[in-house]
Order: structure tokens, then C-alpha cells, then sequence
């Protein structure tokens, strides 16, 4: 009920009248019966501005950590999460992964749509990144297919780290759904995987128009921040001369 009432009454409207989001291949989402939404994440805002497009409800495996932050911010965040009925997961620890994919068989179980970012986290930098063969696992073990979706401009408009989104147009973009029935039964081969992983990150690729890194993003932000950190103690131990 709170979930129709943010879309159709306290939220939507608003997001609709302030970004203005073009919608390209909505056609692509199935009217009924399960399946799965992968797109790339650019945004705090992509959990917002894609539901609000979309005609049939949608749930998100979001992380833990918008559940449990702290201040009005962190309890009006685990408000809305909570609400729209989205699905805290646990990201650390060696459970995490089969955490999450227990959790999306679940909502697939029960012929609803699926949402879910393979990258694993938001781009830091507005690059597409590998993605993680937990949307392959799901995708092949439930027999579903896999719609790829593109956030464009959303980068632009709330970067990591800016509270207040820009007021800016967007673009969402949704793709031919994949049908990777000719995997079944092959969820626990690396291989098989890997494949589909990276199949349908190249479909998001295409949709999106984005530099790709096959690489883990959190990997590669952690190298940089690492990188960042070392710099800043060796110019603190040999500063520059003043000449």
C-alpha cells in the first residue's frame, strides 16, 4: 500500500516533473511472471527514478547499510527502503553472495520483478564495471529472463558523495529481455556463469554508451583510494622544497 502511495502520490509525480526521464523499451518488460532488471548503477537516485518508470512494482536486494545509517537521513533512508519493500542484504562475510541469491530466488518464487545491479555497487566514476555472476546464478537456477537497463545523466546529476541530486533530464533505457534457458541446470559451472555474467553486462554496455573496466569497481576504488592514501603520507613525510 505505502509502496503505491510514494510511486502515485508523494514521490513519482515529483521525480517525473523534475528529471523528466526519457523512457526507451519499456515495451521489454513483461506485463506478468518473473524477471529480472539488470542495469548499471550511477546513482543514489536509481533506486528511485527507475521504479518510478516502470508499470509493475519492483524489488531491489539493496545493501545493509541503507537500513542502519545514522541520523534523520539514515531513518528516513530504512523508512523508505523498508516501505517499498526492498530486501536488506548483507554484503560482507563468505555467506553474503549465497545471502543475496536466497533472497532474490525468493522474490522470483513468487513471479514478481527482480532488481539488480550485477556490478555490486555504484560506479565511482561513471564507468561500467564486471559484473558479479550473482544475477547469472538467479537468472539461470529460476529459469527467468534478464532484462538489461541503462541509467544515463544519472551520474551526472548525483554523483557519489552529492546529497542533493542536480535537477537534470535522464534517460532510462531498457533492453530485449535474454533468454538463457539453453544454461539450465549449469548455475554451479564457473564457466556458464561468467558467461552470462558478462553477456548481459556487453547488453548493458551497449544501452548505456559507457567506458567499460573489466575489473570489480569496489576493487578498483579500493586500489585508487589506497593509492590516494600513500601519496598523501609520502608528501607528508618529504614535502616540497621552497626554492
Amino acid at each position: 500500500m505505502f509502496y503505491r502511495v510514494m510511486k502515485y502520490v508523494l514521490l513519482g509525480p515529483w521525480l517525473k516533473l523534475l528529471f523528466r526521464p526519457r523512457i526507451e523499451g519499456l515495451e521489454h518488460i513483461p506485463e506478468d511472471g518473473a524477471a529480472i532488471v539488470a542495469g548499471n548503477h550511477l546513482s543514489f537516485s536509481d533506486h528511485f527514478l527507475m521504479p518510478v518508470v516502470l508499470k509493475r512494482r519492483i524489488t531491489f536486494l539493496a545493501k545493509q547499510e541503507y537500513f542502519t545509517g545514522p541520523g534523520i537521513k539514515g531513518r528516513l533512508t530504512a523508512a523508505f527502503f523498508r516501505s517499498a519493500g526492498q530486501i536488506p542484504v548483507d554484503r560482507s562475510g563468505k555467506e553474503a553472495g549465497q545471502a543475496a541469491i536466497r533472497e532474490g530466488l525468493g522474490v522470483l518464487a513468487k513471479g514478481e520483478l527482480l532488481g539488480i545491479y550485477p556490478e555490486g555497487t555504484r560506479s565511482h566514476d561513471g564507468r561500467l564495471y564486471k559484473g558479479k555472476v550473482g544475477v547469472a546464478v538467479m537468472a539461470i537456477r529460476a529459469g527467468v529472463p534478464v532484462i538489461p537497463c541503462a541509467m544515463v545523466g544519472t551520474f551526472e546529476i548525483q554523483p557519489p558523495g552529492k546529497v542533493v541530486p542536480k535537477v537534470k533530464r535522464v534517460t532510462i533505457r531498457f533492453g530485449e529481455p535474454l533468454d538463457f534457458s539453453r544454461y539450465a541446470g549449469m548455475e554451479g559451472e564457473k564457466a556458464a556463469v561468467r558467461a552470462v555474467t558478462d553477456e548481459i553486462m556487453y547488453e548493458i554496455l551497449a544501452l548505456s554508451g559507457q567506458e567499460y573496466v573489466d575489473d570489480y569497481a569496489a576493487k578498483v576504488k579500493a586500489a585508487e583510494q589506497e593509492a590516494k592514501a600513500g601519496n598523501s603520507t609520502a608528501s607528508r613525510k618529504f614535502p616540497r622544497r621552497r626554492r
